[in-house]
């Protein structure tokens, strides 16, 4: 059986924390910044903890 290869978009799109836990960057931030307040853009600068109902897929696309 080969080895499972890593699902490259997801690579480039999560990372694992420490203690397993898979962080996220916020969508909408690249344009049409002028329409979204100061507060709303400084929110999404701080990357998230993905949701755990999609936990179990992103780790298999990562081959964890």
């Amino acid at each position: 059986m080969p080895k499972m290869k890593t699902h490259r978009g997801a690579a480039k799109r999560f990372k694992v924390t420490g203690s397993g836990k898979i962080k996220r960057s916020n969508a909408y931030k690249s344009h049409l910044l002028e329409s979204k307040t100061s507060k709303r853009k400084r929110g999404m600068r701080k990357a998230e903890i993905i949701n755990p109902g999609d936990e179990r897929r992103v780790k298999r696309m990562l081959g964890l």
